[in-house]
């Protein structure tokens, strides 16, 4: 089992050091309760090794298309492209290389994956919701999510 309260503050440091850091963009963890959107878009990374889960990131389009705007420096794009299937797989890919580093050894990860659209559900199969993170800015309420892959009887 996951030892959530270990890496909690590690999460939310390293959430918030990424956005600061490649976009210049101020996130805070909020307290806020879980309502799931209906057009959003979803970055996953997965961890195998000696632990198993994967860490999601999710934001509606609009912030999206302004995190391409600054990650990229590009005009802001006004529809799901490239470039922000590129910048949500890549910050995703960010918060689960700086996560990787306080997980025990020998943890790899997936290439990430974006999930896109208007009512969706994204399940890794065999996990558990360990901690749904939202965190705020001035471009609205981020939600990081860590889950765990639960191992077979």
């Amino acid at each position: 089992m996951f030892p959530l309260s270990v890496y909690r503050a590690d999460l939310a440091q390293i959430v918030e050091s990424v956005f600061q850091t490649m976009m210049n963009l101020e996130v805070t963890r909020a307290e806020i309760p879980w309502a799931p959107a209906t057009d959003v878009i979803t970055g996953a990374v997965h961890f195998a090794g000696e632990w198993k889960g994967a860490v999601l990131l999710e934001c509606t389009k609009p912030q999206a298309f302004e995190f391409a705007h600054r990650l990229m420096s590009i005009e802001t794009p006004t529809e799901i492209n490239d470039d922000i299937r590129d910048t949500m797989g890549e910050l995703t890919n960010m918060l689960a290389g700086n996560l990787k580093s306080v997980l025990p050894r020998g943890i790899g990860l997936s290439m990430p994956l974006v999930v896109e659209g208007r009512d969706y559900s994204l399940r890794v199969c065999g996990s558990s919701v360990i901690d749904r993170m939202p965190f705020s800015s001035d471009l609205g309420v981020l939600w990081v999510t860590l889950v765990e892959v639960l191992e077979q009887a």
